[in-house]
């Protein structure tokens, strides 16, 4: 059989001509099908685009794999040697994706690299900077060095007939060099962290007394916030008093512990610079995250149990917007925790700025315990402690 009647060079490239032409054709029509589509109608049709594509470029590929193997194929039965040497092309794959996945490495390092946050708000913030520079900087050169040597060596050792592979079954040498070397990399690198992290929390008491206490309670989906006011210390609260006074205390506050008297509600956070600042955390609900990125602030907020975090910061919110060049830059707080269906919803806006500024600001701060909650309680503190409206006022 004459296979040559059935199978044409040239017939078969000009096969593959008209169906790159005819695919390119395909996905033109899609892609100005795609550009028209109004963006209002939502995600599912530009899901759908690329899709299409996806599956049209699988098609495509797998109509080049059938057409090779035909060939391939065609030449065995003429009795001619393999038209393709496929370990040369993995070979050369393995050298295109080198050069490509460094490449890759290369532009997220300095198009993403960009996107990163600026220099650090506060000061432990500068210690979280460098620990993370410094292990970046590490990682990267490992992982630079090894994937050269990974793709260079699948392409220098690619499977030949001529060349025949060595067995090697163990090298205690080599063992001890691969075991010791990154074990002590990371160690020096745990040791970093875990001396940063013990300087952020390791706050001595006087420290923690003289720093701005600043309670912050989370539920879904908000945050309810509070200064210690004039004796900056912040009055206990019970979770079995929230919603009492008649629905008033929705914080739990125990009116009966006076230093809630003198705390302060705010619609924001006001913090003056260089001036260390406690925050006080806790959830009325699930478990939420106490988040600040610029400041480098990230401290979990636990149903039952109190959570710290102290800092202190050194850049005002004026001098960041010069920083970054946007005059409308704001430092926010965020929930780093997926806490329910309105998650992104628990924003809180932070400012920084002078002590003159943040004194004039407390001033205008209104007390949290209003004169209608003292009334209530007042008045269900008189009244008989078994009676209905006492039980109900004082959630007892």
């Amino acid at each position: 059989m004459d296979i040559k009647k059935y199978f044409n060079p040239k017939l078969l490239l000009s096969f593959l001509m008209v169906l790159g032409l005819s695919l390119h054709q395909a996905m033109a029509q899609v892609a100005g099908a795609a550009d028209v589509v109004d963006k209002n109608e939502g995600l599912g049709k530009m899901v759908g685009y690329y899709l299409l594509l996806f599956l049209l470029a699988c098609v495509f590929i797998g109509i080049i794999g059938k057409v090779l193997q035909v060939y391939e194929l065609t030449r065995k039965i003429q009795g001619k040697k393999e038209g393709i040497s496929w370990d040369k092309v993995n070979g050369y794959i393995f050298v295109v994706a080198l050069i490509a996945g460094l490449y890759g490495s290369y532009w997220s390092y300095t198009v993403q690299g960009a996107q990163i946050l600026p220099d650090a708000a506060s000061e432990h913030g500068e210690k979280i900077d460098s620990m993370f520079n410094i292990t970046l900087i590490i990682t990267t050169i490992v992982f630079v060095i090894t994937h050269i040597l990974l793709f260079l060596f699948a392409y220098k050792y690619k499977h030949s007939t001529k060349k025949k592979a060595y067995y090697l079954a163990h090298n205690n040498t080599l063992e001890k060099y691969w075991t010791i070397i990154p074990a002590i990399a990371l160690t020096i690198l745990v040791l970093m962290g875990f001396f940063t992290w013990r300087g952020i929390t390791n706050i001595s008491k006087g420290d923690m007394q003289a720093a701005i206490q600043v309670d912050v309670t989370a539920h879904q989906f908000a945050w309810d916030v509070r200064y210690g006011g004039k004796d900056n210390q912040n009055g206990k609260k019970n979770y079995k008093l929230v919603g009492s006074l008649n629905g008033l205390n929705n914080l739990g506050l125990d009116l009966a512990d006076s230093k809630n008297y003198d705390d302060l509600k705010v619609t924001e956070i006001v913090l003056p610079v260089n001036k260390s600042v406690r925050f006080t955390l806790g959830s009325q609900d699930v478990l939420h995250s106490f988040y600040m990125p610029h400041f480098r602030v990230q401290m979990n907020c636990v149903p039952g149990m109190a959570t710290y975090f102290q800092f202190t910061p050194k850049i005002t919110t004026a001098e960041m917007r010069e920083k970054t060049n946007d005059p409308k830059f704001s430092y926010q707080l965020y929930c780093a925790k997926i806490c329910g269906g309105s998650h992104y919803n628990m924003k809180f806006a932070v400012r920084v700025v002078s002590e003159k500024e943040y004194a004039a600001w407390l001033k205008d701060q209104k007390p949290i315990v209003t004169e209608e909650m003292k009334k209530v309680y007042q008045l269900a503190m008189k009244e008989d402690i078994k009676s209905e409206n006492n039980k109900i006022a004082l959630n007892n």
